[in-house]
């Protein structure tokens, strides 16, 4: 028997075997979409209008601590992202994160994943309460961005949205100190010299937290919609296997140093230190490998009413990924 699947997902080298058809998943044939993340998050969470997606964490987690349990993930983590990185201020402004205090950050939506990692760095790494910021939710470069899901803000918490204006425009007209993103503001990937990162060497500082922390943060998840696991359940195994196989033939293209796969050099020197960073695999899925990240988001997206409630990391996946069969 063979299931007919359609997929959306950005394109990723350690998803492009799969999606190109190299790596098939047993039993399965799969029809890829690819297209920028914003909108198949926005077409699968209101329209599901593919069997699988690639989704926000964030938005995930919102949905089923909520009780939405339309949708289900495998460990499956196409996007990684530290956001010591995607803290956006004017120069001349803050320049060390303890400066954020008392004034007014934008964020695309409150729901975003990297505003959650972003927010949680304020708080537990710089001790700056989320009560001590005035905080603007607008479109980075496009105005009108809504927030997706049901926000449950804490007590305090001082959240405006602003539907007519993008934070690009706001940073840059001064009505703005900071901006927590993951898209750049358009003024700054176009070279104003005014938009500047509050960490401009930001790559020490995000390797220290990891190693630190444990918490290499994920971005994005891969989730089916449950009515299609609820018909073949072993669906979810095999697209798991699936994806391991292409991410391993990726890793190893990167770490070949006969050849330049990618035209970047010393890349399989690097990835070879990214192993001893990361404790093994450049680029882990499953859940154990990842419980440290997972648990510690789940606390970052309740403590700021992202998530209705806390939840427990193996309430996220389908049970028939969490364990292995031995010989």
């Amino acid at each position: 028997m063979t299931v007919r699947l359609t997929l959306a997902i950005s394109d990723y080298d350690h998803t492009r075997d799969l999606t190109d058809g190299r790596v098939r998943p047993e039993g399965v044939e799969l029809t890829c979409l690819s297209l920028p993340v914003e909108e198949i998050f926005f077409r699968f969470i209101n329209y599901r209008e593919w069997h699988a997606s690639e989704l926000s964490f964030a938005k995930y987690v919102s949905m089923r601590a909520s009780g939405d349990d339309s949708i289900t993930a495998i460990p499956v983590f196409p996007s990684r992202v530290c956001r010591h990185s995607s803290i956006y201020v004017t120069r001349g402004g803050p320049a060390h994160p303890k400066e954020l205090a008392g004034k007014r950050i934008g964020v695309p939506e409150w729901s975003q994943t990297a505003s959650v990692y972003t927010r949680s760095l304020l708080v537990h790494e710089w001790g700056v309460p989320l009560t001590d910021v005035e905080w603007f939710q607008a479109g980075v470069n496009q105005a009108g961005r809504t927030e997706k899901v049901r926000l449950h803000l804490p007590d305090g918490v001082r959240l405006t949205q602003v539907t007519d204006r993008t934070l690009d425009e706001m940073l840059h007209a001064g009505d703005l100190d900071a901006v927590f993103s993951a898209h750049p503001p358009r003024s700054f990937e176009l070279g104003d010299p005014g938009i500047v990162r509050l960490f401009p060497d930001y790559r020490p500082i995000e390797e220290e937290y990891v190693r630190r922390t444990g918490i290499f943060p994920i971005m994005h998840v891969l989730a089916l919609r449950s009515d299609v696991l609820d018909e073949h359940p072993w669906i979810a195994m095999n697209l798991l296997s699936a994806f391991e196989e292409a991410k391993r033939r990726s890793e190893e293209r990167l770490s070949d140093i006969t050849a330049s796969r990618v035209p970047l050099p010393w890349l399989p020197e690097y990835a070879s230190g990214l192993r001893g960073l990361l404790g093994g695999s450049v680029w882990p899925y499953g859940l154990e490998p990842n419980r440290t990240t997972i648990e510690a988001f789940l606390r970052f997206a309740a403590e700021q009413g992202v998530a209705a409630r806390l939840l427990q990391a193996e309430s996220l996946f389908a049970p028939q990924v969490l364990t292995r069969y031995r010989v």
